[in-house]
């Protein structure tokens, strides 16, 4: 008897960098599991992304394996300048004039994550004199939060749209935008994007504030996904709140039906060690039984000693704890379209009948999306489209595998053909049941069907 494939259902973010900028680096991190690349416009330069964007590219076409790539946006923030070589702190020159009119003695910054405290003495003409709290060695480019503070810098900087407009001629798969605040910020990215031609790359809102945060619900109608970026967060809000505020994020997003990342020092220890802290683990564990969509790797993959290491820790901590009952946010999810019923309908009765495999068949991907977004225990979700940037969207979705096909007209066609390319594939056992789901325009117009059928 042929045995089963086991898939990992919580998809992986590995972040590009100098630790694995060749085409066998890269190739080593998707065969770990990889299953999206990001690039992080704060750090290299339009070169040294389109290698690596390449490289994905050369990789997805070479192993029949799509890694979708997704574009981190600078966005407004606030960062030291460059330096040549580190510094114990004394003076420091900083990216934002605004600074001397928005803060007060007493007030807090801090720097590079929080692992940088100061507090405000003194506000002066051109500079401000601050005390040391926290201190340590600052490099080049290191990001400032005043927390509490409104940042007067616009959403998206001409610099934003010089990236946006690169990650549309790259052919890329998703926008991250940084320090959303607000749903119009989604908006003006969205017009930035549509009036570059990339009507197809999604945009993933990255909750980084209190503000951010506040505006939750408008912003999660807004995007196409978020983002749980819990570095600048975690100095934003008090760090006690963190753990609250990724749960609130993550149970609206299910709710809701948008595609929800975890990122941010889930394995930050082993950007120098071979193994993770127990802490991470469970902090690892925790964003799966969250069931979220995503975990992203940021450092530990860009600059880390271990990148590869990082990735196999992640898939090995994301299918063992897969194993056991999620928190089932999606249960109290109402379906409020005919094709959010079609989707949960599939999952339903594929629960009910212990099913291995949904089968979808979605032309732009959103039916695989959707039945993504309920949450099926233990059914993997095997998308069928014939468009290729569905197919690498459709990478970030939680339990889906995604198959490029031309479809028939002719529904039963495609599903046979559908059928033939998982056993070719060895992902079908004789005796499953496996139930197919389907909502596409034929030439008898517009078809929905969900079906049961026993795999010979």
């Amino acid at each position: 008897m042929t045995e089963r494939r086991d898939f990992r259902q919580t998809k992986i973010i590995c972040t590009l960098g100098p630790s694995c900028s060749t085409l066998d680096q890269i190739e080593k991190l998707a065969n770990a599991g990889m299953n999206v690349a990001r690039l992080n416009m704060s750090h290299g330069d339009h070169e040294s992304h389109r290698r690596n964007i390449g490289h994905v590219h050369d990789l997805s076409r070479r192993l029949n394996h799509p890694i979708a790539v997704l574009v981190d946006l600078r966005g407004p923030a606030i960062r030291t300048g460059e330096r040549h070589e580190h510094l114990e702190l004394e003076t420091i020159h900083v990216d934002y004039a605004d600074m001397l009119h928005q803060l007060a003695v007493g007030d807090p910054i801090t720097v590079d994550n929080g692992l940088i405290s100061l507090e405000v003495l003194e506000v002066r003409e051109r500079d401000l004199r601050c005390r040391v709290i926290d201190g340590g060695t600052l490099g080049s480019r290191k990001h400032i939060n005043l927390p509490g503070i409104r940042i007067n810098l616009p959403s998206i900087s001409e610099q934003d749209t010089r990236d946006i407009r690169f990650a549309i001629e790259q052919d890329t798969d998703f926008l991250a935008l940084s320090f959303v605040r607000s749903a119009e910020a989604v908006r003006e990215a969205r017009r930035v994007v549509e009036d570059a031609g990339g009507h197809h790359l999604r945009i993933i809102a990255k909750i980084e504030n209190q503000e951010g945060i506040d505006n939750l619900d408008e912003i999660i109608a807004e995007a196409d996904g978020l983002m749980v970026a819990r570095g600048d967060l975690g100095v934003e809000v008090e760090f006690a709140e963190l753990p609250v505020a990724q749960r609130k994020m993550v149970r609206k997003c299910i709710v809701a039906g948008k595609p929800v990342i975890v990122a941010t020092h889930l394995l930050e220890s082993m950007i120098e060690d071979p193994m993770p802290t127990r802490a991470e683990v469970t902090d690892v564990a925790n964003a799966v039984y969250e069931q979220v969509d995503a975990v992203m790797l940021s450092g530990e993959t860009a600059t880390g000693v271990h990148p590869v290491r990082c990735v196999e820790v992640l898939d090995r901590i994301a299918r063992r704890i897969e194993k056991e009952d999620g928190l089932g946010f999606h249960n109290v999810r109402n379906p409020a379209t005919v094709r959010e019923q079609l989707a949960r309908g599939a999952c339903r009765l594929a629960d009910s009948l212990d099913s291995p495999a949904i089968v979808v068949i979605t032309r732009r991907g959103l039916l695989g999306h959707l039945v993504s977004s309920f949450r099926p225990k233990n059914a993997i979700i095997y998308a069928f489209t014939n468009l290729s940037p569905a197919r690498r969207a459709l990478w970030l979705s939680r339990s889906v595998v995604p198959f490029e096909m031309e479809l028939s007209t002719e529904p039963d066609e495609t599903v046979v053909a559908a059928f033939e390319r998982l056993r070719y594939h060895n992902r079908l056992v004789s005796g499953d049941q496996i139930v197919v789901v389907s909502d596409v325009a034929t030439v008898h117009g517009n078809v929905s069907a969900i079906q049961v059928r026993t795999v010979d």
